[in-house]
């Protein structure tokens, strides 16, 4: 037997937990515990001491062209600034990217046609989707309140008609 497999076999004798058995095949599946705290998932999204949200780096190979790092961040808001921005009629190109999907950090391209900096671009989506996200906060909770007093008073309306009231 090689050394590796009989260093695995120690391993999975050394941890029985580790091990699942296809019973039908025999045949051995290591597991292994999550890497990360799930109680405490919040902090991966926490600043480190010094760090910022947002940097600014102006790219001077095109034209009215910034890059924004946001740090702390992933795809959910990446794709919502970069297709907001699109809608923009003075925003000619918006993109973002991960570098690396380990780490929550997300780049984002704006290029404008020089009549508002980048810059000012990304400062009016934000504002704008924080307005949306106002309207769509109010809408719900309008709703959630509506079928709360409908569920109340169906479930007094029966209790009357049961003779429990």
């Amino acid at each position: 037997m090689p050394n590796h497999l009989a260093r695995a076999e120690q391993a999975i004798r050394d941890n029985p937990n580790a091990i699942q058995r296809d019973v039908n095949q025999g045949h051995r599946f290591v597991g292994h515990k999550a890497d990360f705290d799930g109680e405490n998932r919040f902090e991966l999204f926490l600043l480190d001491e010094g760090e910022k949200k947002v940097e600014v780096k102006d790219e001077t190979r095109v034209p009215n062209t910034a890059v924004f790092t946001f740090n702390k961040e992933d795809h959910t808001l990446g794709n919502l600034l970069s297709q907001r921005l699109l809608k923009y009629p003075n925003v000619t190109f918006s993109a973002y990217k991960v570098p690396h999907p380990l780490f929550a950090t997300f780049e984002l391209r704006v290029t404008t046609d020089g009549s508002i900096t980048p810059k000012e671009a990304v400062v009016k989506c934000c504002k704008d989707a924080v307005q949306d996200l106002e309207v769509l906060n109010r809408s719900f909770t309008t709703e959630w309140l509506g079928k709360r007093i409908v569920t109340e008073g169906d479930a007094e309306r029966a209790a009357r008609e049961g003779g429990n009231f």
